[in-house]
């Protein structure tokens, strides 16, 4: 049996930035920050959150855009067939909220994610990170039960579980990421990724 297990990031590597996708829809364009440009996710999200308050808009807003939203071509395709030779896990720091209406998109991969906390009316009153520094702590969780870990991610919070794994790439990442990490190999096709990721099994 292959002790391997992929980890992917969702965002901006297997679907579009779900809050830039929001930020478009809903004409608010501060919303367009994402972890590529606030490597503090708690602050990021507490700030958008603020945003959504003072705009009136909840969860149901956001859930009729990501309604919208399609995986970035390919995506499907790369995951169907990474699937069909390993184990795959998504990482992501996005809200089981978001990803629901996505992972049918993508034919039902594994997520771990986190949970929004919504209250009646819909308004998302904050949100409970499953484990801190979630990306790396379950790449090393993994690692602690015997599986050999593959990661890849386009942003500052991938960083974490892509250097802790045995084989680890950035995809469709930034030009500053990608100067700050000279030893990262990086890649911008699922076709390039995934030959990488072979060779790594």
């Amino acid at each position: 049996m292959d002790m391997n297990i992929v980890c992917l990031d969702l965002e901006g590597v297997l679907v579009p930035e779900i809050w830039i996708a929001f930020a478009k829809e809903s004409g608010i364009p501060e919303l367009t920050r994402t972890t590529r440009d606030e490597p503090d996710y708690d602050k990021l999200m507490k700030w958008r959150l603020g945003i959504l308050k003072e705009h009136g808009l909840g969860l149901k807003e956001i859930q009729d855009t990501i309604a919208k939203i399609d995986p970035i071509p390919g995506a499907k395709e790369f995951l169907d067939e990474l699937r069909s030779i390993t184990q795959v896990i998504i990482i992501s720091d996005t809200f089981s909220q978001f990803a629901g209406p996505l992972m049918k998109k993508l034919g039902m991969p594994t997520i771990f994610c986190n949970t929004l906390e919504v209250a009646e009316n819909g308004e998302i009153t904050g949100f409970k990170m499953r484990v801190e520094n979630s990306k790396y702590s379950t790449v090393k969780a993994l690692q602690s039960v015997g599986f050999e870990t593959i990661a890849s991610g386009d942003s500052h919070n991938d960083l974490g579980m892509i250097r802790a794994s045995k084989a680890g790439f950035l995809f469709k990442s930034t030009e500053q990421i990608k100067k700050d990490n000279p030893d990262l190999e990086a890649f911008e096709t699922y076709d390039e990724l995934l030959d990488a990721i072979k060779k790594a099994l």
